[in-house]
């Protein structure tokens, strides 16, 4: 079994670009492929998006919207179980983004007197309408259905459309719709990959045209969001699953080993890694994965095969402060922190989607239940995104004002560089008016 372990000093530039840039590389090469999907769901619409679905996920639909029906058939046949885990978890998630809305609230609308007479601030307003893509295929995410659902109610954002691929049965899972339904949100298209982002930015006459989609997928659905920047904001980039166990000596090797396993069970293009400083951890961690690996059920077995001989397995530094650089610059989506004294790491780490703090805070709990949001941004683009909260689906619009004190205070350095720039009318537009 290859399973990556690179001594960071001594790897070459080429692996270490190829371990920074993980599977985003990938989104490059669909391109192409992306592009005639696009266009035939702008040009054909409906039409366009059943064939899809039929093609890409066997199904025959009869109607691209899940039905009230469907949604009772779902309350009725889920399990009680996974019920109770939804509406555990879901209400944490709620409990944590009302308390980002509470702090919303508390500066609606403000604006403060910068100099006598001159008034500037700002007002917050939901996006009018978002798309939700909640993927599929490999498995079923009821909980990127709330944490996703949950802010975008909690700002209030007037239309919300959902778009998720449908089984071979053109049915949505029975966990989606349940989880999407006690968020208060029912409008779900049974699309998925490419076809539906081009749905969500062009409309179809089902589907309605957004503003803004959110939401991770495959290197199909990031590079069509990519293609359609200009039509839609494509949100923060959210793209194959990845993690950093961050560790000193202080970690336990076979939790350590379990937490790698956590995300890289996700699919063969996702991106797990140890980066730690102790040779000892390095090595009984990697002496432990081979066997770990094996135990697992197919298809996560050939996955993590996969993923272990391209992005995924250990880097060792020399120094923590090396591998604290490390993370920052490769800027993960889920960095776990298992260190003695994390809240002098946790200082010197900029650049992560989230960090989990602790050998009991595994990935699998925050990203489940705590109540921070498990949609994050992939591919090194925690170096400038943020985590998914209730501020990805508001806006701030800017709000300024004089009086006739203000006015008088500003005009003359307001005339001077506006015919410093050129720009005669402006001036004029104060030195010529009549108040």
């Amino acid at each position: 079994m290859n399973i990556g372990f690179y001594r960071w000093n001594k790897t070459e530039d080429a692996t270490k670009a190829r371990i920074l840039r993980r599977s985003e590389s990938n989104i490059g090469s669909v391109m192409d492929a992306v592009r005639p999907i696009i266009e035939r769901v702008k040009n054909e619409g409906d039409d366009a998006l059943i064939d899809y679905a039929k093609k890409f996920d066997g199904a025959t639909l009869k109607t691209l919207k899940v039905t009230e029906e469907e949604f009772e058939e779902a309350r009725r046949t889920l399990s009680p179980d996974v019920k109770a885990a939804i509406d555990h978890c879901a209400g944490n998630v709620r409990i944590f983004h009302k308390e980002q809305m509470n702090r919303v609230e508390a500066e609606r609308q403000w604006m403060v007197e910068v100099e006598p007479g001159v008034f500037a601030g700002e007002k917050i307003t939901p996006i009018s309408s978002v798309g939700l893509y909640i993927p599929g295929g490999k498995n079923l995410f009821p909980s990127v259905m709330y944490m996703l659902c949950i802010p975008a109610m909690l700002a209030q954002v007037p239309t919300i459309a959902i778009t998720t691929p449908c089984n071979s049965n053109g049915k949505v899972g029975d966990a989606l719709l349940y989880a999407a339904e006690i968020c208060g949100v029912k409008n779900i298209y049974k699309i998925g990959g490419a076809q539906a982002i081009a749905a969500l930015a062009y409309g179809t006459q089902t589907v309605p045209a957004v503003k803004k989609v959110l939401g991770p997928g495959s290197p199909y659905v990031a590079a069509a969001k990519q293609i359609l920047g200009g039509i839609i904001d494509p949100g923060m980039p959210a793209g194959p699953s990845e993690s950093i166990i961050l560790c000193d000596e202080s970690a336990n090797a076979h939790n350590t080993v379990l937490d790698i396993l956590n995300e890289a069970e996700h699919g063969p293009d996702s991106a797990a890694l140890l980066v730690t400083s102790s040779e000892n951890l390095a090595n009984e961690v990697y002496a432990l994965l081979p066997d770990a690996i094996n135990a697992l059920p197919e298809p996560q077995r050939d996955w993590v095969i996969t993923n272990m001989a391209t992005y995924s397995g250990i880097v060792l530094t020399d120094t923590m402060e090396e591998a604290i650089n490390f993370c920052n610059q490769y800027a993960v989506e889920h960095l776990l922190l298992k260190v003695k004294n994390s809240d002098n790491i946790i200082a010197k780490l900029d650049n992560a989607g989230e960090i989990i703090i602790g050998e009991t805070s595994t990935i699998s709990i925050a990203n489940f239940g705590i109540g921070g949001n498990n949609v994050l941004p992939t591919g090194g683009r925690a170096a400038t995104y943020s985590c998914t909260s209730v501020w990805d689906f508001l806006k701030r619009v800017s709000l300024v004002k004089t009086t006739k004190e203000g006015f008088e205070g500003l005009q003359d350095s307001v005339t001077t560089l506006s015919d410093y720039e050129g720009f005669p009318a402006h001036g004029d537009s104060i030195r010529k008016r009549t108040l």
